[in-house]
């Protein structure tokens, strides 16, 4: 069997990644791998610092590298380090050299952006406001157009949003 095709899920903070992932995997029978951000905060009990930034992009990208033997035709990765490298601009202005480098290697089948059209909701440390959701929602659709990365922007309800993967995915790797 061939190794699945990897499906990167990038959006800002609260606009469904993680719930699109878990129905993506369900539907395809297959996994996908948490954002290990919120793993982090969870565990520290803080918000990362700039220091942590590459640890938590490696341990993410480490993740899904073990999850490819658990996955079936697709492995849906709810962020990836292309995330962290952004988050940290957001944060601290600048991206250091080993997340830069890390985050170059975006090698995904299909990059899904999720729209920010859900309602917006608090999630202790993880979440800062809907301004900040916003603002990083531009970043990630003017990063990906000047990487010319293409991409598929789903909108709408999880329903909504299913059909628009399904179709991609569809047109990506026909049965």
């Amino acid at each position: 069997m061939s190794a699945p095709l990897r499906i990167a899920v990038l959006g800002a903070e609260s606009s469904g990644k993680s719930t699109l992932c878990e129905a993506l995997a369900r539907r395809y029978a297959s996994v996908w791998v948490p954002e290990y951000l919120r793993e982090f905060v969870d565990t520290m009990g803080r918000v990362p610092f700039e220091d942590d930034q590459f640890g938590i992009a490696r341990t993410q990208r480490a993740r899904e590298d073990a999850a490819v033997a658990q996955a079936g035709r697709y492995l849906f990765c709810d962020t990836t380090p292309l995330m962290t490298a952004l988050y940290s601009r957001v944060y601290w202005g600048r991206v250091d050299a080993q997340l830069a480098e890390l985050a170059r290697s975006h090698d995904y089948a299909l990059t899904l952006v999720t729209a920010t059209d859900t309602p917006w909701t608090p999630d202790g440390l993880q979440r800062e406001s809907e301004e900040v959701r916003e603002m990083v929602h531009r970043m990630v659709l003017a990063e990906l157009n000047e990487r010319k990365i293409p991409f598929l922007l789903v909108q709408g309800d999880l329903p909504q949003r299913m059909r628009q993967v399904e179709q991609a995915l569809a047109a990506l790797a026909p049965s």
